[in-house]
């Protein structure tokens, strides 16, 4: 098992713990993904998790739950779209954080308050 590629902190800066980045790295993505599955038609997401659904090994006779639809969608969309690597995220978050602040969805906060970390507004 290999260990988690850490970020180090370059001196001088506001820095933000790796939680905090990582969490906020999740919420991107998660904000790429939404934001091309919210752009599909109907037609468009069905044909997308059927096609999930046949790779998948499921049948024709199978039918899908809208749920199953989503989850499929979203995970083809998912494999298929090209997002950084986390360490080069960071260095386009640290070049210009507001940029990417407007993308996020605002989900790092919630993840890190269940998860015991630092408490919305407290990390940027």
């Amino acid at each position: 098992m290999t260990k988690p590629e850490t970020v180090t902190p370059d001196p001088g800066r506001n820095e933000l713990s790796e939680a905090v980045l990582r969490a906020k790295y999740l919420d991107y993505c998660s904000a790429r993904v939404a934001d091309v599955l919210l752009g599909l038609s109907p037609d468009e997401m069905y044909l997308l998790a059927q096609d999930a659904a046949r790779d998948a090994g499921r049948g024709e006779g199978d039918p899908l739950s809208y749920d199953e639809m989503v989850r499929l969608a979203t995970e083809r969309l998912s494999a298929r779209l090209v997002l950084p690597p986390f360490e080069e995220w960071v260095e386009a978050y640290r070049a210009d954080p507001s940029r990417i602040e407007r993308e996020l969805l605002g989900l790092w906060r919630s993840g890190l308050e269940e998860g015991g970390g630092p408490k919305a507004g407290s990390g940027g």
